[in-house]
């Protein structure tokens, strides 16, 4: 079955990015793949560091980075970039994660800007060959998009509530894409095979 993977690159407690991220998963799922969610804040994954193998959680992250058709890449922006979380993350995969793969690109932004971190995440994941859909999300004052949710959410579901309706329906198209153009790469048809 098609695979769906989502990366958080966010380590703070009630990260935007990683609540974003849910909502273009569980679209994923509306449109029939197996789903999987790194959050980087909850794993342990030491700095990269070149000439060691394997560290921490990696092999196993790599793992599901490969078994995935898609992925849904998510990044705070710091400093008009991307976060050191997703910088160390990346900097373990390769093309074998990447060949062949369908990824979307979501940023968060406390001020307003977030182009370059869009931009400089497409630049890296296409070094790895990894085929970065058209459709992407910036997020702009991420905190005034997102309330505390009046019940608990259940397992797998944001804790937050999106209330922003336009950015709920980009944010949901970019997971839908994603996983319709995975289960196009899956069964061999791949959309990107002209490029």
């Amino acid at each position: 079955m098609t695979r769906v993977v989502a990366v958080s690159g966010s380590r703070r407690d009630g990260s935007y990015t990683r609540e974003a991220l849910k909502y273009a998963l569980n679209a994923a799922a509306d449109v029939g793949v197996e789903t999987d969610f790194i959050d980087l804040g909850a794993v342990d994954l030491p700095l990269y560091h070149p000439d060691e193998d394997e560290q921490g959680e990696s092999a196993d992250l790599m793992r599901r980075m490969r078994r995935a058709d898609g992925v849904l890449l998510g990044s705070p922006v710091y400093h008009g970039s991307y976060s050191s979380a997703f910088r160390s993350f990346h900097d373990y995969c390769s093309f074998d994660e990447y060949e062949d793969t369908v990824v979307g690109l979501l940023a968060t932004a406390g001020g307003g800007s977030y182009g370059s971190t869009l931009e400089h995440m497409r630049s890296t994941v296409r070094g790895v060959h990894g085929y970065v859909v058209p459709h992407q999300v910036g997020i702009r004052k991420a905190y005034e998009k997102f309330e505390d949710r009046a019940e608990p959410a259940a397992n797998g579901q944001p804790a937050y509530e999106l209330v922003d309706e336009a950015i709920e329906e980009r944010i949901e198209k970019l997971g839908r894409t994603v996983a319709e153009h995975a289960k196009q790469v899956s069964a061999g048809n791949s959309p990107f095979a002209n490029e």
